[in-house]
């Protein structure tokens, strides 16, 4: 390979490399920037649950099934002929 054919690889990917960064910054910024928006998002659908009672530090579960009182259980087994 020349010099000068060497010369041209050189600045082509030097300036990939450029645009590569640029790239990265942009992708960055737009990302954090989303993740702001998701908390914001978070804490206003929070406050909406919270002044709905459907959080789960006031949720009210006294219709809700008690597994763990009564001992009851939903799980269904499947066994083999041979294990039976």
């Amino acid at each position: 390979m020349d010099s000068r054919c060497t010369g041209e690889v050189l600045k082509h990917l030097e300036k990939q490399s450029e645009l590569l960064m640029d790239s990265y910054r942009s992708m960055s910024h737009e990302l954090h920037k989303l993740q702001v928006e998701e908390e914001m998002l978070m804490r206003k659908f929070y406050e909406i649950m919270s002044a709905h009672g459907l959080n789960k530090k006031n949720h009210d579960r006294s219709n809700a099934p008690d597994y763990e009182e009564n001992g009851d259980c939903t799980a269904i087994i499947a066994t083999s002929d041979a294990e039976q």
